[in-house]
């Protein structure tokens, strides 16, 4: 006989146990409640000691049991193999899952990328718009000429910054107006058309180099044609005591300059032309080629209208020009007829004058200070 004792935790567990143990035939001889030994005994539930007892046992009952554990053991194996293929199964079902999921999720971030792309390219368009208009607005209450406009138009478009339509206009200023570089020439030579104020501002510009720069100044004057012209430059020479020529033509041109060629410099106003007379302008240059180490001034009004600045730009373009005097700044509180002068130009404004008094009411005038003058940012 064969007895064997078993402590579980209720007697399905033991019956399982002694029949794959002692087999079928086994029988319970007892069993009894039992605590767990040591102190967690205490804090356990109880077990069930159950006795068992085969008195049957022999070598063929024995093969049997051995057989049967065995096919448990396959039958266990093949189970475990069944759960394992089942468990991957699920776990490919479930990557695939997640693999559709991701696949969904990336076309719905797409979508949302693309949606967000559209909006912003529709504010910006609309930015785009609304910076256009504001644009137009602003340079359609300058009073300037349609080309200038169209230029600073296309210099503002040409800025990438959030800067305020001002300050986007102070910008393409800076990159229009070009900066006058005095070139220190002995002969200066004023031309433009009458009643800009050629003889006063070229008083005035002698007046400054001979009594603020000490220098020995010559004045020469062709403006035979205008009463009063050679008395009025006259009266300035005899007050600031420096030699005056008057000439006639352009041999006397070649005498007067021969004749003041120990002056550091020689200043010499002509006669106002019409910017329409073509034969006045080349009667004009013709005296002015022969004159050698020149620098040459257009004079125009800041009181003119703009309309005409551009014809008479055009007029005494033919005469290369090397800048432009703005005078009678004092009359006028329109500066942006400086716009128009330097954009048709295409030249820099090197002097303005801005009063009678001479030699004071005249300044040589930066980048900087056109710029802020045509603004608002400087008042005269």
């Amino acid at each position: 006989m064969k007895v064997k004792k078993y402590v579980v935790k209720n007697m399905n567990e033991a019956m399982a146990k002694i029949r794959n143990e002692l087999g079928k035939d086994a029988i319970i001889v007892s069993q009894r409640k039992v605590r767990k030994e040591g102190i967690k005994g205490y804090f356990t539930p109880k077990m069930i000691e159950v006795t068992a007892a085969l008195d049957r046992y022999n070598k063929d009952n024995e093969k049997k049991q051995s057989m049967d554990s065995i096919k448990a053991l396959i039958y266990n194996k093949q189970e475990e193999q069944k759960r394992a293929l089942i468990s991957e199964k699920q776990i490919d079902k479930k990557d695939k899952i997640i693999e559709n999921t991701d696949s969904a999720n990336e076309n719905i971030i797409k979508e949302v990328i693309e949606m967000k792309n559209m909006i912003k390219e529709l504010q910006s368009n609309r930015m785009e718009t609304k910076d256009e208009n504001d644009i137009d607005s602003f340079i359609d209450s300058l009073d300037i000429s349609k080309e200038s406009k169209k230029r600073i138009i296309e210099e503002i478009l040409k800025i990438d910054s959030d800067n305020d339509i001002e300050e986007k206009f102070k910008i393409s200023l800076e990159k229009i107006v070009p900066e006058y570089e005095d070139k220190e020439r002995k002969i200066e030579i004023l031309i433009g058309p009458t009643g800009v104020g050629k003889t006063t501002t070229i008083a005035k510009l002698a007046g400054r180099k001979a009594l603020l720069e000490k220098k020995k100044v010559g004045l020469i004057t062709i403006d035979t044609y205008r009463i009063g012209a050679v008395e009025q430059l006259k009266t300035y020479s005899e007050i600031m005591n420096i030699p005056f020529k008057v000439v006639y033509s352009i041999k006397e041109m070649d005498e007067a300059l021969e004749e003041l060629k120990d002056c550091d410099s020689i200043f010499i106003d002509t006669t106002g032309r019409s910017a329409k007379n073509t034969m006045q302008i080349s009667e004009l240059r013709a005296y002015i080629n022969k004159i050698p180490n020149k620098l040459i001034h257009l004079v125009i009004s800041s009181t003119i209208k703009n309309k005409d600045i551009k014809v008479i730009l055009q007029g005494y373009g033919v005469i290369d020009f090397d800048s432009i005097i703005v005078t009678k700044l004092d009359e006028t509180s329109n500066y942006e007829i400086l716009i128009d002068a330097l954009i048709d130009g295409n030249k820099p404004i090197s002097y303005m004058t801005l009063g009678q008094s001479v030699p004071d009411d005249i300044k040589k005038v930066s980048k900087n200070f056109i710029i802020d003058l045509i603004v608002g940012d400087k008042v005269i």
